[in-house]
């Protein structure tokens, strides 16, 4: 789908038109409409790194970028945003995305330590041949989640507010960065 299309999706589950499962649980409704917040923040406020728009702009072949996403995924309402902002930098890029819940997800080929994690970039070149993976989270911030995982002096809620602190706090530094350093 493209990125219109998603944006779509999440209106259509703010608006009661999709209300299939995980969506007709209060909690999931919440995280999308959160989700939705954040990630229009970043779009609208989100900065990119100079160096990274230099690297886009001057690609020379086409690059087919896929996000494997999902509207409730918290970690994606503060990177998509950016993945979105370098692909429409550059002509060479054609960002798609796949639903990592949907009938047609790539998920299975792109496991992150046998989980589904989400979300995940993985840029192609105009043969379908992977150039590049991406995610689920900016390396400093996987630590952090890591670190929490199994820390039970913590509540869920705690571990949950320290690592949207740490998104506000990167403003999309790290994703961009990891991003550059990626891109050939």
């Amino acid at each position: 789908m493209t990125w219109e299309e998603y944006e779509n999706l999440f209106n259509n589950i703010l608006d009661g038109t999709i209300n299939d499962e995980p969506y007709k649980k209060e909690e999931y409704l919440n995280y999308v409409k959160l989700n939705n917040s954040r990630q229009n923040r970043w779009l609208k406020r989100g900065k990119l790194n100079d160096d990274l728009l230099k690297k886009v702009q001057n690609l020379s072949e086409a690059q087919s970028w896929i996000l494997i996403t999902e509207p409730w995924c918290g970690d994606a309402s503060h990177t998509s945003p950016f993945i979105k902002l370098v692909a429409d930098a550059s002509e060479e890029i054609d960002l798609t995305i796949n639903l990592r819940d949907g009938n047609e997800s790539i998920i299975d080929d792109y496991l992150t330590n046998g989980t589904k994690s989400i979300p995940i970039l993985i840029a192609r070149d105009k043969n379908g041949n992977d150039l590049f993976r991406w995610g689920p989270r900016p390396n400093e911030s996987q630590a952090l989640f890591l670190a929490n995982k199994n820390d039970e002096t913590k509540s869920i809620e705690d571990k949950k507010v320290e690592l949207q602190n740490w998104y506000n706090k990167d403003k999309g530094t790290s994703v961009q960065e990891e991003l550059l350093a990626l891109i050939k």
